[in-house]
C-alpha cells in the first residue's frame, strides 16, 4: 500500500480508502459487514469513510462494530452532515455527537461539511452561529481533528472555498470518465495543499458493467475495471481514492492496483480524453440522494437504467427491450411506482447531485413503455 499526506495535516493516509456505502446489508449482518473493515486494514487501508443514512442508516453502526478491532491511532475515520441536516452550529455538535456515540469513538479524525452542491449551501454553512461554527468548537475540544468539505460543484466554485483557506481537505466525485470535466477542482484543491478524496472512481458501477463498450480504457494489460481504478488510485493530484467495498474480492482488486500500478502518462490521459465524450460528466453515479420522491419513483434506479440509454447509445427500440428486462428481471423489480406516476414536483432534481434533468429523463420511460 502506498501512504500520502492529507493536505498539511500531517496524516499519512492510504491511497485507498474505504467507502461504507456499499455494504451488502441486504444479504449480511452488521458484524458480517464490520468484517470488511478489519480485512482492509490488514490489507494496509487506513482511511473510512462513512456518513448518517449510508447503507439504510446502518454504515456507522457497522464501522462501530469494526473498529473495535482496530488500533485507534493507527486508523483514520470519518463522517459528515449536511447544512441543511444541521443548520445551527448547536446542531453542527450533536451531528458529530451523535456519530461518535453510534461508532464509538472517542473523537472523528476528519469530519466533513457534507454535499455542498451550490454556493448557497457553502454560505449556509459558514455563516456565524451555523455548522462551520460548530465543527470548530467539536474541534476545539478534540472531539473532530479535521474539518474537510464534501462537494458536487464545479472546478471554480470548488477553487473559491479551497482559497478561503478553512478547510483542511475536500471529497468530491472523479472518475476516468469525467475527469476532463472535474479536473479543475482538483488541481485547485492540490495546489492548495488541501487533501484531495476522491469518490464514485468507477461511475456508481457504470464502468464494471459496461467494460465491453468502454474497452479503450484498458491499458497495460489491466481490465477496464483495474485501469479506471488505476487512473484515479496512481494520480499524483488525488490523496486518497475511496472504494466502496461489499466483498474482499474487492478490496483485493484496489489493494492491487495500489501496490503495482502507476500514474498514467501524459500521453494516455490525452488520449483517453479524446475519445471521452461530453456525456461522460452527465452518467448517474447512482449516489442515490435522490430517493427522496414523494409518489414513491425509485428515482436512482432508473437514473442508472437510463444511463443505458444516455451514455451507451442504446437506440429508442432497445431500450423497450431494456425496460423489458430490468422491469422484470433487474434494477426496476418491485418498484412500487413507475415513471408514469412523476408529477414534477422537483424533490428529485433538487436532490441530484449532478443537477440532472430526472424529470426529462422519467418522461422518455414513458415513451418507451407506449412505443
Amino acid at each position: 500500500m502506498q501512504y500520502n499526506e492529507y493536505g498539511s495535516t500531517g496524516c499519512m493516509v492510504s491511497t485507498v480508502g474505504f467507502g461504507g456505502m456499499r455494504f451488502d446489508v441486504k444479504n449480511q449482518s452488521d458484524a458480517e459487514c464490520a468484517q470488511l473493515l478489519e480485512y482492509a486494514y490488514d490489507k494496509g487501508i487506513n482511511y473510512f469513510d462513512t456518513a448518517p443514512n449510508y447503507c439504510e442508516d446502518r454504515s456507522q453502526t457497522i464501522f462501530g462494530i469494526g473498529l473495535k478491532n482496530l488500533p485507534r491511532d493507527k486508523v483514520y475515520v470519518t463522517s459528515k452532515i449536511m447544512p441543511a441536516q444541521a443548520p445551527t452550529a448547536e446542531a453542527g455538535v450533536e451531528a458529530v455527537k451523535k456519530s461518535l456515540k453510534t461508532m464509538g469513538l472517542d473523537y472523528i479524525d476528519f469530519f466533513h461539511v457534507w454535499c455542498l452542491r451550490e454556493m448557497e449551501h457553502y454560505h449556509a454553512a459558514v455563516k456565524p452561529g451555523a455548522l462551520y461554527e460548530g465543527l470548530l468548537k467539536c474541534q476545539e475540544e478534540g472531539l473532530v481533528r479535521h474539518i474537510p468539505f464534501s462537494s458536487h460543484q464545479s472546478g471554480d466554485e470548488i477553487r473559491a472555498i479551497v482559497e478561503t483557506k478553512k478547510f483542511a481537505g475536500v471529497l468530491l466525485g472523479a472518475n476516468i470518465l469525467n475527469f476532463p470535466y472535474r479536473w479543475d477542482g482538483v488541481e485547485a484543491a492540490y495546489k492548495a495543499k488541501c487533501g484531495v478524496v476522491a469518490m464514485n472512481p468507477l461511475a456508481g458501477g457504470a464502468i464494471p458493467t459496461h467494460e465491453q463498450e468502454l474497452a479503450f480504457l484498458a491499458k497495460d494489460g489491466l481490465s477496464v475495471t483495474e485501469s479506471a481504478l488505476r487512473f484515479m488510485i496512481c494520480c499524483p493530484e488525488i490523496t486518497v481514492t475511496l472504494n466502496g467495498f461489499t466483498t474482499r474480492e474487492h478490496i483485493d482488486i484496489a489493494c492491487k492496483i495500489a501496490d503495482t500500478g502507476k500514474a498514467f502518462t501524459k500521453d494516455e490521459i490525452e488520449d483517453i480524453k479524446m475519445q471521452i465524450g461530453k456525456s461522460m460528466n452527465t452518467v448517474c453515479t447512482g449516489c442515490g440522494y435522490c430517493k427522496k420522491c414523494p409518489q414513491g419513483i425509485d428515482v436512482p434506479s432508473f437514473m442508472q437504467v437510463y444511463n443505458e440509454y444516455h451514455l451507451f447509445g442504446k437506440s429508442d427500440a432497445e431500450m423497450v427491450g431494456v425496460m423489458d428486462f430490468e422491469t422484470n428481471w433487474g434494477r426496476l423489480v418491485g418498484s412500487r411506482a413507475t415513471a408514469e406516476d412523476c408529477v414534477a414536483c422537483g424533490v428529485c432534481e433538487h436532490e441530484c447531485t449532478q443537477h440532472l434533468p430526472i424529470i426529462e429523463r422519467l418522461k422518455k420511460f414513458s415513451e418507451w413503455k407506449n412505443r
